[in-house]
């Protein structure tokens, strides 16, 4: 089954390097648009979207994101907040007497309220030609963070999005495979996948990217030290942690 929004979504790959022709205001409108419509629990699009327009701002995110300076260039930088604040602001607004503190729960909603909205962002900016990458880093450096962007308690970055028009060379780039549809899919319940099998979706993966010669055991301890043993994975951590700390 194809259609052009199947073809779309599976045409699409992360953009860092950008020709540096600009987003128009009536593109940032179209992008920004797509994100307002995206689904959102009880309709309460828990999100505030902040666009970066600032250079000085620029380059601290940039630096704080694990000094990654495609962010500083981008044509257009959006950092999605998960916003636990609007609401409860609106019910005492409204007479509310003494609305509860916002818990774990909201926090998981808003987050994924915030990330629906920025993949709608993504899927609408493709459509436009446009390119674009998620910044996860955003999520580390909490203190550092709530200070540039002066996030107050109950709101913390869920993600950061740059776009810009991809360069030739990142149109022409292959998009790195996918697991299958077997290794992520599972029928009612939760099944782990079995060491054997583990090793075989790795390897499927691999071949679909054109690695024949693939030695699981060396490729998983270079990548595990590589991603989540890393120093940014470990501050993220920590980092998410802090911000949580206000839902505790």
């Amino acid at each position: 089954m194809d259609n052009e929004i199947l073809q779309a979504l599976h045409a699409r790959k992360s953009v860092r390097v950008f020709t540096g022709e600009p987003v128009s205001m009536g593109e940032r409108a179209a992008i920004l648009d797509a994100a307002f419509a995206a689904p959102t629990a009880g309709n309460q699009q828990l999100y505030t979207i902040l666009d970066i327009t600032d250079p000085a701002l620029r380059r601290t995110l940039a630096e704080l994101c694990d000094h990654q300076p495609f962010i500083e260039k981008a044509a257009l930088c959006l950092v999605f907040l998960a916003d636990c604040r609007r609401w409860p602001r609106a019910y005492r607004a409204a007479g509310v007497p003494a609305p509860r503190k916002p818990g774990p729960g909201d926090a998981l909603l808003a987050m994924a309220d915030a990330c629906i909205a920025a993949q709608n962002a993504v899927t609408a900016a493709e459509s436009l030609g446009i390119g674009s990458c998620y910044i996860g880093d955003v999520l580390e450096h909490a203190e550092a963070m709530r200070e540039a962007l002066h996030l107050p308690p109950a709101v913390f970055p869920a993600c950061m999005l740059v776009f810009g028009r991809p360069v030739a060379q990142q149109k022409a780039r292959r998009k790195p495979a996918r697991f299958a549809a077997d290794a992520l899919v599972c029928e009612n319940t939760y099944r782990d996948r079995t060491d054997a099998e583990l090793r075989a979706d790795f390897a499927a993966r691999a071949a679909q990217n054109g690695e024949r010669d693939f030695d699981f055991d060396a490729w998983v301890q270079a990548f595990c030290a590589r991603k989540y043993e890393s120093d940014f994975s470990r501050e993220m951590s920590r980092s998410a942690a802090a911000y949580l700390a206000d839902f505790a």
